[in-house]
């Protein structure tokens, strides 16, 4: 395992809701992914059946603040300002993986996109549009 995937499987091991979807972090091709393994109670709709969309929406949430956490350490953790998730396809029930890519990281606020896809990148899933506070630098962090 490379530093850059322990580092992200460390963000996700300290987190409750990462650790009950099963979320994992891998870097095939070198890009820092996540990984979210299909298991039968991710299920939202039973008729298709499909992935749940708030269990898309939180790994590709998880993925922004993994990746911020990643390339911006900070004292106290990034938080969320707003998101837009567009839903593109159902989530099928197979693995899903998911990237974000940091486009503007401002000194106090970044803006961060992700894209999640199951059997091919050409056709994601859904993609996520977010704002995100950074958390503060160094050890003058407030109480």
């Amino acid at each position: 395992m490379n530093e850059t995937v322990a580092r992200l499987q460390a963000f996700l091991d300290a987190r409750p809701y990462a650790r009950f979807l099963g979320v994992s972090a891998d870097a095939p091709d070198g890009e820092p992914v996540l990984v979210l393994p299909f298991s039968p109670h991710l299920i939202g709709n039973t008729a298709l059946p499909a992935l749940h969309g708030g269990v898309i929406g939180a790994v590709m949430e998880l993925s922004a603040l993994s990746q911020l956490t990643l390339v911006h350490p900070r004292t106290d953790p990034h938080r969320t300002i707003d998101v837009t998730i567009e839903y593109l396809r159902p989530g099928r029930p197979q693995t899903t993986l998911v990237a974000a890519h940091l486009k503007k990281v401002g000194r106090r606020i970044a803006n961060v996109q992700v894209e999640a896809w199951q059997a091919s990148r050409d056709q994601p899933i859904a993609a996520l549009r977010g704002h995100f506070l950074l958390g503060a630098e160094g050890s003058h962090s407030k109480s």
